[in-house]
């Protein structure tokens, strides 16, 4: 079926329907790479199988006036979430945090591909001994592109234009109980902001 752009408005002002649309965001375009971590995964977004290529990023949520930070790992495999943490503060504890509960939550793998964008939680010392525990290889996007990463781009510019509020949210409820299952799509982040759940 196929409709116009005029009968889209249309029917959007008769539901009182309103279009949310994302700012543009400027991304830095830095030379420094890591030629410690290479860019393994090479923007290889389609897997044949789970735990073979997870992903990892952090994003900001605004909530009892202060910025909060929101680490989220998923599998590449189907787009599934299947690790998060929540802080105030954006330290290499946060990525951590979700790293391990993803490892967890799928059994404890080995040999997965870890990739994420070039921020310093993902190179710290503390976060790279984690993924040499767990027997993971790490890769890191090129600096400055947002591309190499771009399922990670995708979940968080869902989340933030689809379910949390423009404002941000009064109140913060994270229910530790509420652990992401692999079965839950991407969106499915089990997580209690001001009353709604992801």
């Amino acid at each position: 079926m196929q409709i116009g752009r005029f009968k889209v408005r249309k029917l959007m002002r008769e539901m009182n329907l309103i279009s949310k649309q994302p700012g543009s965001h400027a991304y830095k375009k830095a030379t420094v790479e890591r030629p410690d971590i290479p860019n393994v995964l090479d923007r290889e977004f389609s897997v044949a199988s789970p735990n073979k290529v997870w992903c990892g990023d952090i994003t900001y949520i605004w909530a009892e006036g202060r910025w909060h930070y929101l680490a989220v790992v998923i599998d590449l495999y189907a787009r599934r979430v299947v690790g998060w943490a929540f802080s105030v503060k954006p330290d290499a504890e946060l990525v951590i945090k979700a790293l391990d509960m993803a490892y967890e939550q799928r059994g404890g793998p080995q040999n997965v591909l870890f990739h994420s964008d070039q921020g310093s939680q993902y190179g710290s010392r503390s976060f790279r001994q984690r993924l040499w525990r767990y027997r993971f290889t790490q890769s890191m996007s090129r600096r400055g592109n947002c591309h190499d990463n771009a399922p990670m781009e995708r979940l968080f510019r869902s989340l933030k234009t689809e379910w949390i509020p423009m404002v941000g949210y009064m109140s913060v409820s994270v229910r530790p109980s509420h652990l992401p299952s692999p079965a839950r799509p991407v969106h499915g982040v089990h997580l209690n902001l001001g009353g709604h759940q992801f």
